[in-house]
């Protein structure tokens, strides 16, 4: 069967009212000293960009966001029995909280709902964390060992996980079909999976309201919304491949 393989980024998000961070009206443009506060050397060391950082998180959008269309579409697909596998530039969470199994989505940026220790590398939960700030504690530090916290996502100057990213690359050679969806495709090494895809045969759609660097690459390229855009690309892909309700196949096919 085919594989299906989405690359989602921050435009996923928006409709959910997280706003993205390159576009028109995105968080860096708006205000390019945010980016210091995800920055990992401005970050260990200034205390000043910590306890900015932790307020930053307290006010994240994220947390009252809901998954919209485009993340349902997703994991409809996925329960259609087409084999999907996301690979999200997200930080968010919401793929997994519209209902796709969590070893299939693949968090190549890690999870803003977690905190990791510097130090000792220990992590727990993004909210006790918050509790600690909203409780009166500016810059929490690591209670088994005294460290640095930051939120386990990956920041500007930190490598991605090379497991991480390693899985990524072998779903990107291995998919038939990879989709590229509210993603610039200019931050490396993420974006350079979609090259990967091509160079090993599989057809590239782009969905994005920009262009991108891969667009001359891609076998279709869609500018409308993505939240009707991409429910109904992900219809027609489930109804290529025989998996769409209704279909011969139905749903019994796993992945």
């Amino acid at each position: 069967m085919t594989l299906v393989a989405i690359l989602s980024g921050a435009g996923v998000s928006t409709d959910s009212g997280i706003p993205d961070y390159r576009g028109p009206n995105g968080l860096w443009r708006k205000d390019p000293e945010a980016e210091k506060l995800v920055t990992y050397d401005f970050y260990m060391a200034d205390p000043d960009i910590r306890r900015r950082s932790w307020q930053m998180r307290r006010a994240s959008a994220a947390w009252n966001a809901e998954p919209n269309a485009a993340h349902r579409a997703v994991a409809e697909l996925e329960r259609s029995g087409t084999p999907v596998r996301v690979i999200t530039q997200n930080v968010d969470g919401l793929h997994q909280l519209a209902g796709l199994p969590a070893r299939k989505v693949l968090e190549l940026h890690g999870t803003a709902r977690e905190v990791v220790c510097t130090r000792c590398h220990a992590r727990s939960a993004m909210a006790d964390a918050l509790a600690r700030v909203e409780a009166g504690d500016p810059d929490p530090s690591c209670e088994v060992c005294g460290g640095i916290l930051k939120s386990a996502t990956v920041m500007f100057g930190e490598r991605l996980d090379p497991m991480v990213l390693g899985q990524a690359m072998a779903i990107a050679k291995g998919c038939e079909v990879f989709v590229a969806v509210g993603t610039t495709l200019q931050v490396q090494p993420a974006a350079s999976l979609a090259g990967i895809a091509v160079d090993h045969g599989a057809r590239l759609i782009v969905v994005n309201a920009e262009p991108t660097p891969y667009d001359e690459l891609a076998e279709e390229t869609v500018r409308e919304p993505i939240g009707t855009a991409l429910p109904a690309l992900l219809r027609r892909l489930a109804a290529e491949a025989g998996t769409a309700p209704g279909t011969d196949s139905g749903t019994a096919q796993g992945s």
